[in-house]
Parts: structure tokens; C-alpha cells; sequence
């Protein structure tokens, strides 16, 4: 009983409202579609009008299109509005700034995520909590209940390596959870972690769908007696076929595969059926859309996202750098959301010491984005087990000497990377027009 009072305790002090939205949240999941898609529809109008009012870069933009903001009243309607881009957002920054700003309480973090293009952006508080509160909710939906014993294996976007050690030590006792780093993954690291697996017999288990992969061959390999959970959440990185059994033939449990972004508000579960994602619609509005930015009922296209509560930036039609496929069914589990029949474009790749480490592509993502100055883009790509290319398209502002220090930081997972930098104009992207900035050449699978 102690362990359950204990996280919401910890949960209220960071905001008062966490558990009544979470009980609404959890009954709002099974509610009629058109009704979700009505309360959208309302707070879509009051973000549009907000927008144009208080926020320049969207006066502008609307007024340059001739696009009346009264006229946004559906979601088939934003159709009308030019797409958000990440370059857009670096271009715009103080355009982007809202009028009586510091009036909303708010965040500021960095993303970059796979495609490569570093930018800062805005949270608002209140979004924020209900980022956290979708998060729970969605991995009810593998069974999980408030304050469950859970394992994270990730890097700094599941809050690992992010703070110190007490304060990490204080959070991972409020939220009942213990975090391992997936940027480090050598042989000495993988038996800790199988020994605090051991010990601390977690429920569930979730991190980046490539690191649990390589922990769960590297306990079969190793031969060593581990603890089952009751299910896995995967996250941040594709969960290939082949990736799914092998974990679920290891932990002999099933595989929750999950998607969700900070900047945009996006978040998609599976449940228990695992016919599909079901994306949220409390936080945020998905469009699916093909080349020309015209909304997909059926198929692939670029994923984009209107954060309906993010009044301190608002992100309306933004380019999430992501490709999905969106089918138009009702899934069995009865719940009446959209759902992504797959996420496609969503891949960060393992890289590979000369010593036999691990070393999680998510590594590199987050160096950049501390020296994210003066750089447009960056493609790291692993030639061989000894061989780093790091490919960097510099603006006019970029810092040579960073260079030392990127290298520097790089030899901390391993002496023997011999790390190339080469200069170029741009990066190029794949057949499908995806960006993948984090390319190893080493087979995994």
C-alpha cells in the first residue's frame, strides 16, 4: 500500500490534477470516436484563433495565404494551413514567441530525434502533465497499474543520465522505477543489469525497442537464470518482426510496442490484441498525408501533428520526421480511436565497439544536440566495427574547434573508433525521402 500512495504522492506534488485526468483519460479511451473527434474539433478552434491573435509567425502566415482563421473549424480543414518544419521553427524562433509569454508556465527543451535537424521548442506545463498522464494510460493497456515495478533501458528521452544521482535516486523511488543506460551496453554493464533484474523482479519492463533487444540475446547467449515480467513496452526506435520474438521467446512475455513525441504531442499504443497503434486524441490532433500534404485515410504518408495545449508555442501541422501507415478500421479490442497499422519511418540503428560494446545510436543524437550550434545537419554512419564517418553540413556560425570535443566524447565509448569527419553541403536523404542521420553498416538483425 506504501508504493502506491508514495507515486501519487510524488505525482501530485508535480501537479494537483495528474490522477483526476488520469481516471478521466482511462474512461475517455472507449468513448465514441465522433464525440473524440468533436472536443478536438473545440479546442482546434480556440488554438487556431489564439494563434493568430498572439502568435506573429501565424498572423503572418495566414494572412500571406489568405487564409481566414475562422474558416479552420474541422480537422479536414487544416488542410488550408501550410506544414510546420523543423527548419521553419529555427528560422522563426521569435516569430513563434506568443504574446504575455512569461505569463504561461512553460518549458524549453531540444529535440532532434532521427532526422537529424536540432531545435529547440517550447512545452507548456499543463501539456506536458498531459504527456505524463497519456504515458500511464497507454500502458494500461499491457496491463499496467499505477506505481507497478518497472525497469527503463533507454537514454536521456525516457530521463536517464538527465540529472544527478540523487535527484534520479529520488525519482526512481517516487515512480517505483529502476533506469539503466542503454549508451553503454558492454559485457560488465549487461551483468549488472541482469542482476538488478533479479533483485528488483519488475512487472513490466520498457525502454528502446534495439537495446531490450540486444539485452534479452545477450541473457540467452550468457545463459544466465533472469526474471519474466509481465509484459514489454517498446519505444523511441523500430521494433522489427524479428526483434518482437526474440524478446517475447527470452522474457516469455508479450511486446507492447508504443510511439510517442514530446514536440508535437503525439503519442500511439498497442493493446492487448496487437492488431494496431491507438493514437490519442486528448492531447493532439494526426494527420497522416500523402505529397501534398492532403490528409490519408488509408496508407502511408508523413505524420504530422497540431498540439492542441501548447499555447507557449504553438505546433500546428508539424512535420514530425516520421512516416506511418493509417488504416481506417475499428480495432476488436473495441476501443473507437484512428490507429497506425504501422510506424515506418522510425529507426535508430546500434553501433559497435572494436571491443564488442554496445553503444545505442541515441548516443550521437543527443551529443549533437549539445553542440547543436552552428550545425544544419550531421549524419553519423558506422563504416566497420573501427570506423565513425560523421558527416556535418556547417552553417556560417559553426565552431571548428567543437570538433576536438565531439571526438573527444566519442573516444569515451571507445579509443580504438578511428572518427572521420568529412564536410558537405547536405545530407542525402533515402528513396522514401526519410533522413536517417544515425546509419550503422553493421547487420544487427
Amino acid at each position: 500500500m506504501i508504493k502506491p500512495l508514495l507515486f501519487l504522492a510524488s505525482h501530485e506534488l508535480f501537479d494537483t490534477r495528474f490522477y483526476p485526468l488520469y481516471k478521466k483519460f482511462k474512461v475517455n479511451q472507449w468513448l465514441d470516436y465522433n464525440l473524440q473527434k468533436e472536443r478536438q474539433e473545440i479546442q482546434l478552434r480556440q488554438l487556431i484563433k489564439y494563434s493568430y491573435e498572439r502568435v506573429p509567425y501565424y498572423r503572418k502566415l495566414f494572412d500571406e495565404n489568405n487564409i481566414s482563421y475562422t474558416s479552420i473549424e474541422t480537422i479536414k480543414d487544416l488542410e488550408k494551413i501550410p506544414i510546420l518544419t523543423k527548419k521553419k521553427i529555427k528560422n522563426n524562433w521569435d516569430g513563434l514567441k506568443p504574446l504575455g509569454l512569461k505569463n504561461i508556465p512553460h518549458y524549453t527543451f531540444a529535440t532532434g530525434g532521427t532526422t537529424g535537424t536540432p531545435v529547440k521548442f517550447r512545452l507548456d506545463k499543463y501539456d506536458r502533465l498531459l504527456g505524463l498522464v497519456l504515458l500511464y494510460v497507454g500502458w494500461s493497456k499491457s496491463g499496467y497499474r499505477l506505481s507497478d515495478k518497472t525497469i527503463f533501458l533507454g537514454g536521456a528521452s525516457l530521463d536517464i543520465d538527465q540529472s544527478g544521482f540523487l535527484v534520479q535516486k529520488i525519482h526512481e523511488l517516487g515512480r517505483n522505477v529502476r533506469k539503466l543506460s542503454s549508451f553503454d551496453m558492454g559485457p560488465e554493464e549487461l551483468q549488472k543489469y541482469s542482476r538488478i533484474l533479479n533483485k528488483y523482479e519488475p512487472k513490466f519492463i520498457r525502454g528502446y525497442a534495439s537495446a531490450i533487444y540486444f539485452f534479452s540475446r545477450w541473457l540467452e547467449k550468457n545463459k544466465f537464470k533472469w526474471h519474466k515480467p509481465k509484459a514489454i513496452i517498446t519505444t523511441s526506435d523500430k521494433l522489427y518482426p524479428k526483434m518482437r520474438i526474440k524478446i517475447e521467446e527470452i522474457f516469455q512475455c508479450k511486446v507492447f510496442d508504443s510511439y510517442g513525441l514530446k514536440d508535437g504531442g503525439v503519442s500511439a499504443f498497442e493493446c492487448s490484441t496487437h492488431e494496431c497503434y491507438h493514437i490519442d486524441t486528448e492531447r493532439s490532433i494526426v494527420e497522416c498525408v500523402d505529397n501534398g500534404s492532403n490528409q490519408i485515410i488509408n496508407g502511408k504518408g508523413k505524420v504530422l501533428a497540431t498540439s492542441l495545449y501548447n499555447y507557449s508555442m504553438p505546433f500546428i501541422r508539424y512535420d514530425t520526421g516520421d512516416l506511418a501507415k493509417v488504416i481506417n478500421k475499428k480495432c476488436s479490442c473495441g476501443r473507437d480511436s484512428k490507429l497506425f497499422d504501422e510506424i515506418t519511418g522510425r529507426s535508430v540503428d546500434i553501433f559497435i565497439t572494436p571491443e564488442g560494446k554496445y553503444v545505442h545510436g541515441w548516443f550521437f543524437l543527443y551529443l549533437f544536440w549539445e553542440y547543436e550550434k552552428g550545425i544544419n545537419a550531421y549524419q553519423v554512419i558506422q563504416k566497420s566495427e573501427s570506423h565513425i564517418q560523421i558527416k556535418i553540413v556547417p552553417e556560417r556560425n559553426f565552431d571548428y574547434s567543437i570538433v576536438a570535443k565531439i571526438e573527444k566524447m566519442i573516444k569515451t565509448k571507445s579509443k580504438n573508433w578511428n572518427v572521420e569527419f568529412e564536410y558537405v553541403e547536405k545530407i542525402i536523404s533515402t528513396e522514401s525521402g526519410k533522413y536517417k542521420f544515425i546509419v550503422s553498416h553493421i547487420d544487427f538483425i
